[in-house]
C-alpha cells in the first residue's frame, strides 16, 4: 500500500511520541511536520524525538509554520488542549484528530458545535476525538456489543486505576489534585476536574445518540477520599490526610431510570476504600439486555511473551490511545467534512500491525 496522507504531529509527550512511531510505520500515512511547545526540542529530528531512525523531518515551535504546511492531518495530543488550536488547524484545511477532548457534542455546548463546525467547512475538512478512554472503552466497545443486542435495558463501563505507577507530578498532584486538601480536589474547586468530566459526559451522549437511549441530562457526582497514611509514589510524596482517591460516577438518564453509566474508581498510595465497588484493574463494560454481555481488557507492554518493566506497562496505555488516533487517519481523511465522531468512522484496524511479511 503506498503512502497517501500527510500527517503532522502535535505536540511530543508521552502520547505523542508513541503517535509519532505509529505515523512513521503505518503504510498509508507520511510524516509531514511536527509541531513542540519548548525551545528545547525545536529544530530536532522528529526520529530522534521518538526513538526512531533520522527522518528529515525538524520539529518547530511556530504555529504559523505548522499552519502553513502542506498536509492531510493533524494528530493533536497535547496535555492541555485548546479549541482555538483545533479550529485554526481545521481552518487551514487540515483534518484532525484528536486525543485529549472533542469524543462528542454535548447538547449544553452548541456554541462548542457551532465552532467546530464552521471550521470544518471552511477548510473542508473533518474532526475527530479518540483514545483509549475516553474513547475505545466507553464509545467503540459498547458500541461493538450492542451489535449483538437485541434490547439493551442499561449499559455500564468501569474503570479502575491506581495511579501510584504514574510517574508525573504534573498530572497527579496538580491537575488531579491527588495529595490536596478536599476542598481543593472538588469539581466547584478544581477546572481541570471539571474538563475532565466533561470529556467522560460526551461518551454518554454519544452512545445515547447511537443506540437510541434518548437520555434528557447527565448526572455527575464525585466522592473523595484521604490517605490514612504518607507514602511514596512515583510521581512523589502522599502525604496523610490529602486526597487519595477520586470515585466520579456519571448517570445518563432518562426520565428517572439510569440508562448508560460510566463509574470511575482512581487511588493513590494503594488505599482502596472498603465501601467502594471493586471492579477489576482496568475497563469492564457491562450491558444488560437481550441477551447481556460483559468484556474486560487492560493495557499491557506483554502478556508474558516478552519481558517489561514497570515503565512499559504503564506506557502501554498512551501507546494505546496514540494508535487509536493513528489508525482512525485515513477514515477520517476520507469522510465528508464535519465533526465526526465514532458513531461515523465505523471500525478502525491496524493494517501494518503484524510487520512486513517475512515468508
Amino acid at each position: 500500500m503506498s503512502k497517501t496522507c500527510r500527517v503532522i504531529q502535535w505536540a511530543t509527550g508521552s502520547v505523542g511520541r508513541e503517535a509519532m512511531r505509529g505515523i512513521l510505520n503505518h503504510p498509508a500515512l507520511d510524516l509531514a511536520g511536527v509541531y513542540v511547545h519548548s525551545a528545547e526540542k525545536a529544530g530536532r529530528d522528529a526520529g530522534d524525538l521518538c526513538g526512531a531512525p533520522a527522518t528529515g523531518v525538524l520539529a518547530t515551535n511556530d504555529v504559523a509554520a505548522v499552519l502553513a504546511t502542506e498536509a492531510d492531518c493533524v494528530v493533536y495530543a497535547p496535555r492541555t488542549a485548546a479549541l482555538e488550536e483545533v479550529c485554526a488547524l481545521l481552518r487551514s484545511g487540515k483534518n484532525v484528530v484528536c486525543t485529549p477532548f472533542l469524543f462528542h457534542r454535548r447538547p449544553q455546548d452548541p456554541l462548542e458545535s457551532e465552532q467546530i463546525e464552521d471550521a470544518c467547512r471552511e477548510g473542508g475538512c473533518s474532526l475527530h476525538g479518540t483514545g483509549i478512554h475516553p474513547g475505545f472503552a466507553g464509545m467503540i466497545q459498547p458500541l461493538v456489543l450492542a451489535g449483538m443486542s437485541r434490547r439493551i435495558d442499561h449499559i455500564r463501563i468501569e474503570e479502575r486505576a491506581d495511579w501510584s505507577f504514574y510517574d508525573s507530578p504534573r498530572i497527579t498532584f496538580d491537575c488531579m489534585r491527588f495529595g490536596h486538601a478536599p476542598e481543593e480536589a472538588t469539581l466547584e474547586a478544581n477546572d481541570f476536574a471539571r474538563f475532565n468530566a466533561e470529556l467522560f459526559e460526551q461518551q454518554i451522549w454519544m452512545l445515547s445518540d447511537a443506540l437510541g437511549a434518548e437520555i434528557d441530562d447527565v448526572r455527575i457526582e464525585q466522592a473523595l477520599t484521604l490517605a490514612p497514611e504518607s507514602r511514596d509514589v512515583r510521581a512523589g510524596r502522599l502525604e496523610a490526610g490529602t486526597v487519595s482517591g477520586q470515585r466520579y460516577t456519571w448517570r445518563g438518564v432518562r426520565g428517572d431510570r439510569v440508562r448508560i453509566e460510566i463509574e470511575a474508581f482512581w487511588t493513590l498510595g494503594g488505599f482502596y476504600p472498603a465501601s467502594w465497588p471493586v471492579p477489576r484493574d482496568g475497563w469492564t463494560v457491562s450491558v444488560e439486555g437481550d441477551p447481556s454481555f460483559q468484556t474486560h481488557y487492560m493495557s499491557l507492554a506483554s502478556l508474558g511473551a516478552r519481558e517489561a518493566t514497570l515503565d512499559d506497562h504503564v506506557q502501554a496505555a498512551s501507546v494505546a490511545t496514540a494508535m487509536q488516533a493513528v489508525n482512525s487517519i485515513p477514515a477520517l481523511c476520507a469522510a465528508e467534512p464535519g465533526w465526526r465522531s465514532s458513531i461515523d468512522l465505523g471500525f478502525v484496524a491496524s493494517p501494518a500491525a503484524f510487520g512486513p511479511a517475512t515468508g
